[in-house]
This record gives structure tokens, sequence and C-alpha cells, in this order.
């Protein structure tokens, strides 16, 4: 895929809440690869999550939004617009709206060592390239899981996601990071209220401009 513009980390998750864990990583992955920017997918729903505990989408957006302030990041719920429900999906009509810019997947260990029970994640390995954030206490599950046995021979090095050539995929990359304690759970069991101080209003969504309803679903 000969794509030549800017380049954009993509970060997906629930971010429920969104938290300074995000901003640092989102920041460290932005140096790291010599990205533009970073966007935050805000999931309207994940597939792999239970729905019990989940904020709604505005309040998660609002937290989101104040958390990414004076940064090179953009929050974004997308997939509501979108109508998407797996990343698979989102990623391929991502890549089909925004074909003048180039895109990475950032995804923790954690995440890599689950990757293989996400719908169609070979198709993701092959839209576009993956940065693998290493997180503790899940190298381990992340190096044994099929995910990584199939996209070993995919390998690169981080300087071939710096050199301003043409990213093309699979690829894999692998960021080593400082460990981070901080968590959105964490955070829930010490201010299960939090979601309350962003209730009542709607807030803009960074990239498609639209507004994000107060009172909309959480989950479908």
């Amino acid at each position: 895929m000969n794509r030549t513009g800017p380049k954009i980390g993509l970060l997906g998750g629930s971010f429920n809440p969104a938290h300074g864990g995000h901003r640092r990583v989102s920041l460290f992955a932005r140096d790291a690869l010599g990205l533009d920017e970073v966007w935050w997918l805000v999931s309207p729903g994940n597939p792999l999550k239970p729905k019990k505990g989940m904020a709604p989408l505005a309040a998660r957006f609002a937290a989101a939004t104040a958390q990414a302030r004076r940064a090179p990041i953009r929050v974004t719920a997308i997939e509501r617009e979108l109508g998407t429900r797996y990343t698979v999906d989102t990623l391929r009509a991502i890549t089909s709206r925004f074909p003048k810019r180039r895109f990475v997947w950032l995804m923790g260990a954690d995440n890599l060592a689950q990757f293989h029970l996400w719908r169609d994640w070979r198709g993701i390995a092959r839209r576009m390239p993956i940065a693998v954030i290493a997180r503790p206490g899940y190298d381990a599950q992340a190096v044994a899981s099929p995910a990584t046995a199939w996209l070993r021979r995919f390998q690169r090095p981080l300087s071939s996601f710096r050199n301003g050539g043409e990213w093309s995929a699979p690829a894999l990359v692998t960021l080593r990071f400082d460990p981070d304690p901080r968590s959105a759970t964490a955070i829930r069991r010490v201010d299960p209220d939090w979601a309350s101080r962003h209730a009542g209003f709607s807030p803009r969504d960074q990239v498609t401009h639209r507004l994000i309803p107060a009172r909309e679903e959480t989950t479908t």
C-alpha cells in the first residue's frame, strides 16, 4: 500500500477511563516510531470486555479528551459513525476513508497475548503494521501466543518505521517501555463515580467533528 501522507498511530480501547498511562505510552510510541500524531479510538463497546461497569461513551470520550489535552493526540469515536464492531472492520473503513494517511496499529503485549482471539486477526496484520508495546507481566504470554508465532516472520527493526520510506504490512515492531503502574481498573476501584463528572454534555469528535450524544447507549 503506497501511502506517503502523515503517519498516524491508532490506539484502540474502551478508555474506561483514559488515564496518564495512556497518554504517556502514546507519546512514547509517537517519538519512537516518528509519528505525526496518535488517534485514540474510543470504542462504543468491546466484544471481548463485559458490559457491566462500562461508563457511557460520551463520559469516556470526554475523560479521554481531557487526558489528551495539549498533546498530539486526537480522540475519536469513529466506530460509532462507521457502524463497525470489530477492529478488522474499523481499520478497513479507516484506511479507505483516509487514503492519504499511513497508519500503524498500537497494542500492548497483553493484547498480543490474546490477539489470536480477535476476529480475522491476520486480516488486521495484513491491513497495517503493528507496534507492540511491552507490558510487565504479559511478555511471556505474548511470546507464547499463536499470533506471535505467525507474526514473528514479519518482525521489523524500529529503524524501518523511522526512515520515511513506504510502510508495508504485515510488519511487527516491538517497543520497550518503562512500566507504568496506572490502570483503568484501579482508577474505577478508587473513584467509582468518575464518569459522573463528565456527564450532561455532548463532546465533539476530534476526527469526524460530530457530536457524541450524552444520552447514547453505551454498548450494542
